[in-house]
């Protein structure tokens, strides 16, 4: 993975989880808007750290250097702006998309390494 879509990663996620709590919200008619959650923030940064070993970083100190206080300030951000509360229908017309495009970029990572482990 390239380090700049890394970069991308907790805001990727975050915004796939609340456009999910977001059609929630509008199949359910339960509530119209979704709070930005630092628990939502603090698992894409989750996410970002669990994958960041799998990142080509253009120097070495960059591994240690720019990973972890990058998200650090990612985690210390999705704090500040956890009282936040954000209509639901903007959170699902921009967070499903990004959602399906996971799903979609991990379905064909999936068909790639399925097809080069095919190829001996």
């Amino acid at each position: 993975m390239s380090w700049r879509l890394w970069l991308a990663v907790p805001f990727l996620f975050s915004a796939a989880v609340l456009g999910l709590m977001g059609s929630a919200g509008l199949v359910t008619a339960s509530y119209a808007t979704v709070p930005l959650s630092p628990v939502v923030s603090g698992a894409g940064v989750a996410v970002a750290a669990a994958v960041s070993a799998g990142v080509r970083w253009p120097k070495a100190w960059h591994r240690h250097w720019v990973r972890w206080p990058y998200l650090a300030a990612v985690l210390a951000f999705g704090v500040l702006v956890g009282a936040l509360e954000v209509p639901a229908l903007v959170t699902a017309v921009l967070g499903v998309p990004v959602l399906l495009g996971l799903v979609f970029q991990c379905l064909v990572q999936q068909d790639e390494s399925r097809s080069a482990s095919n190829c001996r």
